[in-house]
């Protein structure tokens, strides 16, 4: 991607902050981002575990789902319950290919005053989200209508101080009753007002860090950035420390550690298949996922620790002995573990914890030891 032309490809509401605040624009999912800011890639990713991290993730796809009926069709692309989903509640669900292959990892939010809900905020993955909408479209009834939100910005602002950063702004609830912002819990949303803007607000992020994503009008993002900048606990960080921060977490990157050829109980998603759904199916290759749920996977998705302090990158091949027992899907170093990291695909005989393997890297064997995801812990307000 190093050879891409930046002038060719699409850029975000605050391309002129990241290149006035010396971000490092690189080519990611069509969009010129950020990779990082002079501090570099290390200091923003301890920034964001110690203080806060302001995160511009507007190359995601941001989606409004209405009309009569709209859980029950979620129901039949997705496997969360969204019947059940209550309002101002979000989920975390998998859009699944008719053989229960994996096309996206997605966010989605009932905006509903009532369960089941027929209005709902979908996020979905930034590189995939013109196919994701041409799926959806595929088997939208006529009855529901969806809206892809081109005109709003995305925001992430995370760390254990995040909380203090956004509540100073003293935004008020856009509706009487509802939670203050440091009152919210994890996984749910409110609508704030910021001057004349709405911003809709939720409990949640991709670092592992407490935290807020922020949908604003793209017209007032770049007022709002400055203002939260303006803050000296809240710092831009940049794609390189969102990498390693999820990859800390434990957090699968679509394209990488998710693809169609993934179904989500070697993924380790099967959380993502509400209970109802494991009792009535009904999803996109719920005869595949539910035996892989009774049997169990032929391969599961693990954590590897390297010993020493090179990192095995996405690619790399896992051994057992001499036998070839898997692949690295993500890699590299982890500041706050302080030693290297790795997601990888093992054969279910070798994915124990505890289990020694080795990765070859660059003609080297690497050992590694199997151990539990997330590497970092994780740090939601529930």
């Amino acid at each position: 991607m190093a050879d891409v032309d930046l002038a060719s490809l699409k850029t975000l509401p605050l391309d002129a902050l990241h290149k006035e605040l010396g971000g490092r624009m690189v080519p990611f999912a069509g969009y010129a981002m950020p990779v990082q800011y002079p501090s570099g890639v290390m200091a923003e990713h301890l920034w964001t575990r110690d203080s806060a991290g302001l995160f511009d993730v507007s190359h995601m796809g941001q989606l409004l789902l209405e009309g009569d009926g709209a859980a029950d069709w979620l129901e039949r692309i997705a496997p969360g319950d969204f019947r059940g989903l209550q309002p101002h509640r979000t989920r975390y669900t998998l859009l699944l290919a008719d053989d229960g292959g994996i096309l996206d990892d997605l966010m989605v939010t009932n905006i509903d005053s009532a369960a089941p809900g027929n209005r709902f905020y979908i996020v979905v993955n930034g590189a995939t989200k013109l196919d994701d909408i041409a799926h959806m479209r595929r088997t939208l009834p006529p009855e529901l209508v969806l809206t892809h939100l081109e005109d709003h910005a995305l925001l992430a602002l995370q760390g254990p101080l995040a909380v203090e950063a956004l509540a100073s702004l003293a935004l008020p609830p856009e509706n009487a009753g509802q939670p203050a912002i440091a009152d919210m819990k994890f996984m749910t949303a409110g609508r704030f007002l910021w001057g004349d803007a709405k911003l809709a607000v939720t409990r949640s992020g991709y670092t592992g860090e407490d935290g807020y994503e922020i949908s604003l009008p793209a017209a007032q993002v770049r007022a709002f950035a400055d203002r939260l900048l303006a803050d000296a606990r809240v710092k831009p960080i940049g794609l390189g420390a969102r990498d390693s921060l999820r990859l800390e977490a434990g957090l699968p990157l679509y394209g990488h550690d998710l693809t169609p050829e993934i179904e989500p109980v070697e993924a380790g998603l099967a959380f993502a298949v509400s209970k109802r759904r494991k009792a009535e199916g009904g999803f996109p290759g719920a005869a595949r996922i539910l035996k892989a749920l009774l049997d169990g996977p032929a391969r599961k998705r693990v954590g590897l620790k390297l010993e020493g302090r090179q990192p095995a990158r996405e690619g790399a091949e896992v051994f057992a002995g001499d036998a070839k027992v898997g692949v690295v899907t993500s890699g590299g170093f982890g500041p706050s573990v302080g030693a290297p990291v790795a997601m990888a695909y093992v054969l279910s005989a070798h994915a124990a914890d505890g289990t020694t393997l080795e990765i070859e890297v660059r003609g080297k064997r690497l050992p590694a030891q199997v151990v539990p995801m997330p590497f970092h812990q994780k740090n939601y307000v529930r």
